[in-house]
């Protein structure tokens, strides 16, 4: 029979100080990681932020939580994010995933949201016949550089033998992208690059509604979920990259006012925008974007910020070699339906959830 333990923030502090999670054939979670879940300041001393399911005394499978919360009519409704859900392969028929589901649905009284998930575990969501699709966001993919050295081997791993010619092509096609770029000019208004929130951001920030505020996105910058190093194989979920930084970016208009604050997240080469907070008409953020993914030879950069997509179109100098349409769903537990107003809209910005993490 299946067991099921939870662990709350303390449970979860101890369980990593005590180098416990250490001990199974795989990792339930990273030290950094349960850091970050630890001190994410939406989560109580109360909340389950992990559970993991045991088959005679052996670690078969484990469920994340990330507890959020909105304020709708000044009062606060708390939910939690799935942020990771894996079961051994070997166990599957035991139906762990299925027992650890149940688990956090009642943990949570059903309060459950879920974005950013594969196809494999969308099927298992859709099976459990508790969540509906909601507030879809569309996107777009922006690519600069060729990756054939990455992406190809990924997508077919019978040419990991051709890893050195996709080397060789992709260095000579990205040699003439870069002699193309040339002409970026640096922009000539005023901006500053951070490597976080400061308090000037924070008090225009504060004119925007928004699921967080600048000292909740600050503790994410402080404990992420990636760090730079080698891939633990132990750990299935990000965990490591070559390169992840954060930058905070402020933009001034001509009279040295500040009118545009936002994030940006550098992964291996693929940039995110978790967060945009702006009042001016974004010509100035595609400007300092397209100086940006030249100066940091972007291979890509994904957007879901609607506004932000029309000014890209609408600009003759932000210069792409391809792009592509992204769609990203979420899935919210009906339970969790019932206690929003008809019509809500949470106006999630591409960060929110857990997506500025990783």
């Amino acid at each position: 029979m299946i067991a099921l333990k939870t662990f709350n923030r303390k449970e979860l502090e101890d369980f990593i100080s005590s180098g416990a999670f250490l001990q199974y054939d795989f990792l339930p979670i990273t030290k950094h990681r349960a850091l970050s879940h630890i001190q994410n300041p939406k989560a109580s001393e109360e909340d389950t932020l992990l559970i993991l399911a045991f088959l005679e005394e052996k670690l078969i499978g484990y469920v994340g939580c990330f507890p959020d919360s909105f304020t709708v009519d000044g009062k606060e409704i708390r939910y939690a994010w799935l942020s990771t859900l894996y079961v051994n392969p070997e166990y599957r028929k035991k139906r762990p995933a299925k027992a650890l589901l149940k688990k956090v649905f009642e943990e949570y009284e059903g309060r459950i949201a879920i974005t950013e998930f594969t196809k494999e575990a969308e099927a298992l969501y859709n099976i459990m016949g508790v969540f509906e699709y909601v507030f879809p966001k569309e996107g777009e993919r922006y690519y600069f550089r060729t990756d054939a050295t990455k992406m190809i081997p990924e997508k077919k791993p019978g040419t990991q033998p051709l890893k050195p010619l996709f080397q060789t092509l992709d260095a000579a096609a990205n040699l003439l992208l870069s002699i193309k770029s040339l002409p970026v000019q640096k922009p000539d208004f005023k901006y500053e690059i951070l490597h976080r929130i400061d308090k000037e951001s924070a008090d225009f920030m504060a004119g925007f509604s928004g699921v967080r505020n600048a000292d909740e996105i600050n503790t994410f910058i402080d404990y992420p979920w990636v760090l730079e190093g080698k891939k633990d194989e132990k750990y299935l979920f990000s965990s490591f990259a070559d390169t992840f930084t954060y930058f905070w970016i402020k933009i001034f208009d001509h009279n040295n006012q500040l009118n545009t604050c936002l994030l940006l997240q550098l992964r291996d080469g693929y940039l995110k925008i978790p967060y945009l907070f702006s009042t001016s008409d974004l010509a100035e953020v595609v400007w300092f974007l397209n100086y940006f993914i030249v100066t940091h030879k972007v291979k890509g950069f994904t957007s879901y910020q609607t506004r932000l997509n029309e000014a890209i179109q609408q600009s003759k100098a932000f210069s792409y070699i391809y792009k592509r349409d992204f769609k990203r769903e979420y899935l919210f537990h009906k339970q969790l339906l019932e206690l929003l107003p008809a019509n809500f809209n949470p106006n999630y910005q591409d960060g929110d959830g857990d997506c500025m993490m990783t």
